[in-house]
């Protein structure tokens, strides 16, 4: 039996049926109950209520509902009191013990669910040039867990509500709403084609005369070829021949068909380094500091699947490092 078979194996359960005569039988409606133990913990049916969002005549009618279908009496009704009789004593902790075991057992089978779900979230060039190549391996340690992901350029765009896990580029500092870890410190140089380069070697003033692909400037925080030539010393020049973009992989293709330069971070372009598809321009490179982390929401606890994803990047990262 292989390892995931096994782990099926151990995740499933064989079904136990009741003999087909037996029947759960008598069994009042939840909500009456729902509403006694609501009622005995408030010693109230108006304070009942207002925790269950219904009216008092309501959680009143619930009440003498179970009252009719238990055939005894389970409170005394005094002005301005509410108490409990001998039977309704007997009864509220029973039916507190089943009604806490039936919630506890839901919560599990919930956590449960939704720790085996799991949904990413990540910009187009983080995407298609780093984590997807990756997903297989994720997959494969981890079969059982159902993977979503949403690629959307800035963390800016996405809801807290819209993810467990996320691979961002964050220059300065992530929102409060979110808890950040860096995977990778920020490290920018240009890159083309082998073909375009054609053995020569270029310093950064050399660049003012090429074709440079530019990024449209949809994210700010992103690096600027005006920008990174600033950071080399060397001034934008007013008239620059170059091709615009606004999808940094269709930029990176354009790159890898000789059509141009573009600006690369590092660990993001070393497949396309290693492969031979792209090389590096120059020696210089540039930093605003920044890095890509690894984002959670704030507001929750990690779930069991986005731990393991959590982890697993940041051995993906090392392993990139150690190479």
């Amino acid at each position: 039996m292989d390892d995931r078979a096994l782990r099926l194996h151990h995740d499933v359960s064989p079904i136990r049926l009741l003999p087909v005569t037996m029947r759960l039988t008598p069994l009042p409606p939840l909500q009456c109950l729902v509403a006694f133990e609501a009622a005995v913990r408030h010693a109230s049916f108006t304070r009942a209520a207002a925790e269950l969002h219904l009216t008092q005549s309501a959680v009143s009618r619930q009440i003498q509902q179970l009252e009719e279908f238990l055939g005894r009496s389970l409170f005394v009704r005094e002005h301005r009191a509410l108490r409990l009789t001998i039977a309704g004593e007997h009864y509220a902790a029973q039916v507190q013990r089943l009604l806490t075991q039936c919630a506890e057992a839901t919560a599990d089978v919930m956590k449960h669910h939704a720790a085996l779900e799991l949904t990413v979230a990540c910009s187009s060039g983080v995407a298609v040039l780093w984590l997807t190549p990756r997903l297989p391996q994720f997959r494969a340690a981890f079969p059982d867990i159902k993977l979503r992901l949403i690629v959307r350029d800035g963390l800016a765009a996405m809801s807290p509500a819209e993810f467990d896990v996320g691979v961002y580029y964050v220059r300065q500092q992530a929102s409060a709403d979110y808890t950040a870890r860096r995977l990778f410190d920020e490290e920018v140089f240009p890159v083309c084609s082998p073909a375009y380069l054609a053995g020569r070697h270029l310093d950064a003033a050399d660049l003012t005369g090429e074709t440079l692909l530019l990024l449209e400037d949809g994210q700010r925080q992103w690096m600027s070829w005006s920008e990174w030539l600033g950071l080399n010393g060397v001034a934008m020049p007013k008239a620059q021949q170059g091709i615009t973009v606004n999808n940094y992989p269709q930029l990176v293709q354009l790159a890898i068909l000789g059509q141009g330069i573009a600006l690369a971070w590092r660990h993001m372009i070393d497949a396309c380094l290693a492969e031979g598809l792209l090389t590096r321009v120059t020696r210089g490179s540039a930093s605003h500091g920044g890095g890509y982390y690894v984002i959670s929401p704030a507001d929750r606890a990690q779930s069991q699947a986005a731990r393991l994803f959590t982890r697993w990047l940041f051995e993906q990262a090392e392993a990139q490092r150690s190479v």
